[in-house]
């Protein structure tokens, strides 16, 4: 078994959900930094209740930036089907 600094994820594609922020953001990176094709899916909600694809566009951003496959899907609460299209 190899260990976990080593795991690669190449030719793969992960789908992390509240990767905004949090334990989802460093779960996208992670995955990003080990050459997964991540999608980040995020709520947009903040604590004040407002939707915002502001936190999940920063962590985009991060992993265009260092030069990782990325797509995007902004999933508000109030579209309670939208999860059929991340599947």
């Amino acid at each position: 078994m190899r260990a976990p600094e080593q795991l690669r994820f190449d030719g793969r594609v992960v789908i992390v959900t509240g990767a905004g922020a949090g334990l989802g953001r460093a779960y996208a990176l992670l995955f990003a930094s080990r050459g997964a094709s991540v999608v980040v899916n995020d709520l947009g909600a903040s604590r004040h209740g407002d939707g915002s694809s502001k936190v999940a566009d920063t962590v985009v951003n991060e992993i265009i930036k260092n030069g990782k496959n990325i797509s995007y899907l902004l999933c508000y609460a109030f579209y309670l089907n939208r999860h059929e299209f991340v599947l």
